[in-house]
């Protein structure tokens, strides 16, 4: 409500009234007659700044992480190295128990011990060697998961802002053939851009061309059969060929997702043939139709 009463006093140059007095028609009217638009280039700095910013986080994000990881790695191989000198040690002083409690009774010599205790004592060093160095490895495969995760957010991210900054300058142009120039680079970026395929849709049948239009509106329900955009806009391409049944049923998937297309319709050029169709004005204009009957 502020920002309609903001649209209100641009739009009229009048005090904006208080917000219990306005209403849907009066900001129905005052977007309708606005002769600027309501936002500035400045927001798209603020946006860049913000995405500067959030870059900024992530990469010292990226580095906080590297380090604890890294920290932790030297950690756990401190603990496994003491761990493993610990336990060769009381191995020794349990072989060496043995070795004086077998000598003293004389099943073996001193020097057989020695090489039987020097033996053992290899076998099990190699095999704690070879647990920790599978360890070891363990954790590096992890750190390299990790590290591809945070390249591919950060990637991620970069689209993301790329795509956001072609649907600002969209929304800003005026010629049709840039706008579809704008959607073909988000489509490039992200194949399967609902969005972009029936907002590219929109200005295509803006320059006369609904075969096209009804090419890309069925793409895109492929990829999203309750997409309202889409279907509204299959609707006006097949209007414009003159398949009216085919538009009048698809019209009414679109109202179906979301009432605010039967309001569109009302007024959209593309409708204009089948304005004083019956099936049409019972879908568009079902209020008109009921008062007809009474």
């Amino acid at each position: 409500m502020t920002v309609a009463g903001a649209a209100f006093a641009q739009g009229t140059n009048e005090p904006p009234p208080n917000e219990q007095d306005i209403t849907s028609e009066d900001v129905a009217a005052t977007l309708s007659d606005l002769k600027e638009p309501m936002y500035t280039p400045f927001i798209e700095l603020y946006l860049l700044e913000e995405t500067k910013a959030l870059r900024k986080e992530m990469m010292n994000t990226r580095a906080e992480l590297i380090e604890k990881v890294v920290d932790k790695e030297l950690s756990v191989a401190d603990k496994t190295m003491s761990y493993a000198t610990d336990t060769v040690t009381y191995f020794f002083y349990l072989i060496a128990g043995a070795t004086s409690i077998l000598v003293v009774i004389g099943w073996n010599s001193i020097r057989d011990m020695r090489n039987q205790l020097t033996s053992l004592a290899e076998k099990r060093v190699n095999e704690l060697v070879v647990e920790y160095e599978t360890r070891l490895e363990f954790i590096e495969d992890q750190l390299k998961q990790k590290s591809d995760i945070i390249q591919q957010n950060q990637a991620e991210i970069e689209r993301t802002n790329e795509v956001h900054s072609l649907w600002l300058k969209a929304s800003q142009e005026t010629s049709q053939q840039n706008k579809i120039a704008a959607y073909d680079t988000i489509l490039d970026l992200r194949p399967d851009d609902v969005e972009a395929l029936s907002y590219k849709a929109d200005a295509v049948l803006e320059m006369q061309e609904p075969l096209w239009a009804i090419s890309l509106c069925q793409r895109a329900l492929k990829l999203a059969p309750d997409n309202g955009h889409a279907h509204y806009q299959l609707a006006c391409a097949y209007a414009e060929i003159g398949r009216w049944e085919d538009a009048v049923s698809t019209l009414q998937k679109a109202i179906d997702i979301s009432e605010a297309y039967r309001d569109d319709a009302s007024v959209d050029v593309s409708f204009e043939q089948l304005r004083d169709h019956d099936s049409f004005r019972a879908l568009v204009f079902p209020d008109q139709e009921d008062g007809t009957d009474a």
